[in-house]
């Protein structure tokens, strides 16, 4: 008999900070925003928190702790991303993890040929495809920063190549206000209306102030646009510790901390109840180069440490994991890839970015992204944890089996041995004789012919002739004002 108290049960998990670490980082962070306040570029939102009581000179912001308070306060402490028709979602909540791809760099390897070239709007719908079909990857954010088209215009066909190419929900990069209001219009049509899409939003806008504690106008923009609209969005920096954020962890923590409260203010005046994520992009800074390292276990030691922060307030988190930073699928990038995704899984990261990514966030790789996928199904089944009941204590079992029986006959094992066992697709477990008789293919060669046969086969479901024509008037029409405009 199972006892009232008995826990069936339980997620394994990872602390870094204790109560006491948490509130002195919030405590730093609160006097940041009071006593060296934030670069505020955007006049109507210096306004706004004038208006509200915040201290404005010129352009920085100091901003009171009672004001940042009652804002967050108003945040919701969790929300639903659901997929691009509507159905499926995700819980935005507590310590619940959810993996995507990487999004923005210039670069790519080619899913067909394996070359590395410019990255076009083909490679990204490639990259939709793909993630598409991972069944282990939950979200998806355009597969590179496409050069093949204007660069003031990219958001929109970057926008267009993956709502076409997969139904999960989408994180995006917006490259201006106004890109940003018409790709929203475009993810409008798709869901059918715009309050459609304000009461089941599939995208999330990711507008990134600049850190140290600036906050561009258009950066802001896009903040005030995603909130007006009602739509989750993350408003994060990258710190580079010893570059852009203090060297040591716990600076960087604060400073983060006090950049994402700040966004949360204007997020939240603009439109109290406007959901938003609490998170940031900590990585790493070579000391020799001044390059950014991705995926240094730093990062994930204060990424891991910033959730805890954020789910403090209630909010939810965002990491970053899966990427390389590699230039080849090699035991680094294995190693580099599993590690991260591990320790922010056993954080409660809620939305862990930059599956796919190599040579430090230069080139989105599908063949990356398949070998993320397959480690985030070994993390999810890790963190599944061990359920302890009647039926898997199995005694009943174990006393009819008898000392020196098997249980490979066992009904229970039938039942039950696909749920207790992670089944790789792409790692090796047969003989040795069995894999060379096979052509004793290596991981990279597995993973790329596993990316061709999802480029030739997979099947996405097809977005309406009318939703696809709607879509693509407001790209080709947006276009010519972005471009006419930037002239």
């Amino acid at each position: 008999m199972i006892h009232s108290a008995f826990t069936e049960w339980q997620s394994p998990s990872l602390k870094v900070l204790n109560d006491d670490q948490i509130y002195e980082i919030r405590q730093a962070a609160f006097s940041i925003l009071e006593h060296a306040g934030c670069k505020i570029m955007h006049a109507g939102a210096r306004k706004m928190l004038a208006d509200a009581g915040a201290v404005v000179k010129g352009e920085i912001v100091k901003l009171p702790r009672h004001i940042a308070e009652q804002c967050l306060a108003t945040c919701p402490k969790g929300f639903r991303i659901y997929d691009r028709d509507g159905k499926n979602y995700l819980e935005v909540e507590s310590s619940k993890s959810f993996y995507g791809t990487a999004t923005a760099s210039p670069n790519t390897k080619d899913a067909v040929t394996g070359d590395i070239h410019e990255t076009r709007v083909a490679d990204i719908e490639y990259g939709a495809k793909v993630a598409d079909a991972c069944e282990n990857i939950d979200w998806v954010m355009p597969f590179g920063s496409s050069q093949d088209v204007p660069p003031i215009a990219a958001d929109l066909y970057e926008f267009e190549a993956v709502v076409k190419n997969t139904t999960k929900p989408i994180v995006f990069c917006g490259y201006s206000s106004r890109g940003v209001e018409l790709v929203y219009q475009m993810a409008a049509e798709v869901a059918g209306s715009m309050d459609n899409l304000r009461e089941k939003p599939f995208l999330v806008g990711y507008p990134e102030p600049i850190t140290p504690l600036t906050y561009p106008s258009e950066v802001v923009e896009r903040m005030l646009l995603a909130a007006e609209a009602g739509q989750p969005q993350i408003p994060c920096g990258a710190q580079q510790p010893g570059a852009t954020s203090p060297i040591t962890l716990a600076g960087t923590i604060a400073q983060a901390t006090a950049e994402n409260i700040m966004s949360i203010v204007i997020i939240q005046l603009k439109r109290p109840g406007a959901p938003v994520f609490m998170g940031c992009n900590i990585g790493g800074c070579n000391m020799d180069t001044g390059i950014m390292s991705m995926v240094p276990p730093e990062a994930s030691l204060g990424l891991s440490a910033q959730t805890q922060v954020a789910r403090s307030f209630g909010l939810p988190s965002w990491g970053l994991a899966g990427s390389t930073d590699s230039k080849l699928i090699d035991a680094q990038a294995g190693a580099e890839a599993a590690f991260s995704l591990l320790a922010q899984g056993l954080a409660g990261l809620n939305f862990i970015h930059d599956c796919g990514y190599m040579d430090m966030g230069m080139i989105c790789s599908a063949d990356m992204l398949l070998l993320t996928n397959e480690l985030v199904g070994w993390v999810k089944r890790f963190m599944d944890g061990i359920r302890v009941n009647h039926d898997t204590l199995a005694t009943d079992i174990i006393e009819q089996v008898g000392p020196g029986g098997n249980y490979l006959a066992s009904e229970h094992t039938f039942k039950s041995f696909r749920k207790e066992y992670w089944t790789p697709k792409l790692f090796t477990r047969k003989a040795y004789t069995t894999w060379e008789k096979e052509g004793s293919t290596d991981m990279r060669d597995r993973l790329h012919a596993a990316v061709k046969e999802i480029v030739d086969t997979h099947e996405v479901k097809q977005l309406s002739d009318k939703k696809l024509s709607a879509i693509t008037e407001i790209l080709k029409e947006g276009e010519k004002e972005l471009v006419a405009k930037a002239k």
